[in-house]
């Protein structure tokens, strides 16, 4: 095996892998990248047995075919370390891999190929859907905040991606808030398809994808998403449970309305958590005709207060929130003004912006009691 390219071309595709590759495996070939040189092309994958991203690079230079897995961190750095302009070879001695450029020279261990797991198998009952790269990127980023971390419920340590026709629904929830964005796209479909896709799954994606328009392919499988960006190829394994029924915790008939500019809103709530108790986060909101009072208080009985002239309909309310949700959902908001819709003091709030053209994702925020 040998191949020859520019350090740059051996970088790119390696730093997109190495995301991937975890630090400390228990299994040594876990921590190393598999090399593959075939018909003219490179491929370079990293896997956890979680999440596979596999990278491609077309070859211009010398080559051999082969397969050959080398420690991933140790060529990342090498390859880091190199000149901007270096040429680097790499050809397979022994059990060695030497990698030469101008006058470095480097030997590294391998393992075998066939030691590397595989998860790209055919997808069985697939799926599949083109979409724009930035829409998925928008999906993500605006429900991802809200995914739970390490809960006991395991099926909420990631998101669901729902299928139906014509459109592509992502949701997220901790228990205390939920996320919900959608999108439409191109699919026909006679019932409802569900997948849930842990939160490493998630994270790297959410690295891969830019704004930028490109096409992305998804497939959804029963056990796996997979997901084509360009020369990338991203799979992650999926969540084997059942996400809860969502859209029973969407509150519904509320008739209390409140419209704040989202900016201002959000820099009062921020300048009011100064104060918070931190262990709990809570502030206590006073909504009256006009008027919003926010009031922060600790156990050294210091407190905060911030004022606010906002439009609201309906009957005077106090209610508590976790501070920490609230600027969580104004940060991932876009529009200029934010609609909260309210019931009573012990019902969850809704929040989405208030330019219903673009309201495409909704929040869902759980009350506390202070």
């Amino acid at each position: 095996m040998k191949v020859s390219m520019t350090r740059d071309q051996l970088l790119k595709p390696l730093q997109q892998v190495a995301g991937v590759v975890e630090k400390r495996q228990t299994l040594q070939v876990l921590s190393n990248v598999l090399m593959v040189v075939d018909k003219g092309q490179l491929a370079l994958t990293g896997t956890d047995l979680e999440v596979e991203l596999v990278a491609k690079q077309e070859l211009a230079g010398d080559y051999a075919d082969g397969r050959i897995t080398l420690p991933c961190r140790k060529l990342v750095d090498i390859c880091r370390a190199l000149p901007a302009t270096a040429d680097v070879e790499l050809s397979l001695d022994g059990q060695r891999m030497v990698l030469r450029s101008g006058k470095s020279r480097f030997t590294l261990s391998t393992l075998p190929a066939n030691d590397f797991p595989n998860l790209e198998e055919t997808l069985a009952g697939a799926f599949t859907l083109k979409l724009q790269q930035k829409v998925l990127k928008r999906l993500i980023d605006k429900t991802s905040f809200a995914m739970a971390q390490q809960d006991v419920r395991y099926y909420l340590n990631g998101m669901l991606f729902e299928l139906s026709a014509g459109c592509l629904r992502v949701v997220a929830t901790d228990g205390h808030r939920l996320a919900m964005c959608d999108a439409s796209v191109d699919a026909q479909l006679n019932e409802k398809m569900q997948i849930i896709v842990p939160r490493k799954g998630i994270q790297e994606l959410s690295r891969l994808l830019s704004d930028e328009d490109g096409e992305v392919t998804l497939t959804l499988g029963s056990n796996h998403l997979r997901v084509t960006v360009g020369s990338l190829t991203f799979t992650s394994k999926l969540i084997d449970g059942r996400f809860p029924d969502y859209e029973r915790v969407l509150p519904k008939g509320g008739d209390r309305t409140l419209v704040a500019g989202r900016e201002e809103l959000k820099m009062a709530l921020q300048r009011a958590a100064i104060l918070c108790n931190e262990k709990f986060r809570g502030v206590r909101l006073h909504l009256s005709e006009q008027h919003l009072k926010i009031v922060a208080t600790n156990p050294d009985q210091e407190e905060a207060e911030e004022q606010l002239q906002v439009e609201f309909s309906g009957t005077t309310l106090e209610i508590g929130f976790n501070v920490g949700y609230v600027l969580d959902v104004l940060t991932v908001l876009s529009g200029a003004y934010t609609r909260v819709i309210l019931s009573d003091g012990n019902s969850s709030a809704l929040v989405r912006d208030n330019d219903d053209e673009q309201a495409d994702a909704l929040y869902v925020v759980m009350p506390m009691r202070l």
